[in-house]
């Protein structure tokens, strides 16, 4: 009989072994999968549901797949709720620790063109911490307006729908002052890369909506910081 329990006793014992083992290697695993930062530019928006299906989504699907997890952050941390689609932040841009970051990623939304909504004070120190850090930085379109307005664009090449310095009829926006405009497509300039159509204009003017080649240049980009 004390034969057998201490049998059991054994088994019990290497099962608890094991099973540490197992929790060990998950938590390292989870440790291991790089998260990356995606803020959706916040504004009155030409058409949410097309945005968050045809961007935030394209953005997130294609990043989980190069194993990445995908943390969203906006000024409030309340839902951006389209008529059907809807996108739940994980946390506020208050929250926000660059350093938990590999890269940062922003979505236009279809947010107004010039002059646009006041980009959010949070989501410009952002950009110029990770850049500061080294950390890759992607933007479409109307979120090309706040890599403006950090700063981070002087000297650097950028994509835009055209030249925010010579936009007839608009007004040109000194907040490009010192950057190199370089077409609608994908422009990578070193950590920043920029697109200049988004799912939106592809509708409206019939360009080639440029998310899906961003996403990649970004997860490259990433690939090489990991």
């Amino acid at each position: 009989m004390k034969r057998k329990e201490k049998k059991v006793k054994r088994i019990l014992f290497m099962l608890a072994i094991l099973l540490s083992l197992v929790m060990i290697s998950a938590i390292a695993e989870a440790q291991s999968i790089s998260q990356v930062l995606l803020i959706p530019r916040e504004g009155q928006s030409g058409d949410l549901d097309l945005m968050l299906k045809k961007e935030v989504a394209v953005m997130t699907d294609m990043l989980q797949k190069a194993g990445f997890k995908v943390v969203v952050a906006n000024v409030s941390g309340q839902p951006i709720e389209g008529i059907i689609k809807k996108l739940k932040p994980d946390l506020k841009l208050s929250e926000v620790k660059v350093d938990d970051y590999a890269g940062v990623i922003l979505a236009c939304m279809a947010v107004g063109l010039f002059p646009g909504p006041p980009v959010s004070p949070g989501t410009v120190s952002i950009v110029k911490q990770a850049i500061a850090k080294g950390k890759p930085v992607a933007a479409v379109l109307g979120a090309v307006y706040i890599l403006a307005e950090a700063g981070v664009l002087k000297g650097k090449r950028y994509a835009f729908v055209d030249d925010p310095l010579n936009p007839l009829p608009h007004p040109k926006d000194s907040r490009f002052e010192g950057a190199i405009y370089s077409g609608s497509g994908v422009v990578q300039d070193g950590n920043i890369i920029t697109s200049g159509v988004c799912p939106f204009m592809e509708g409206l003017a019939g360009m080639h909506d440029c998310t899906p080649e961003l996403t990649r240049a970004f997860i490259a980009k990433l690939g090489r910081k990991k």
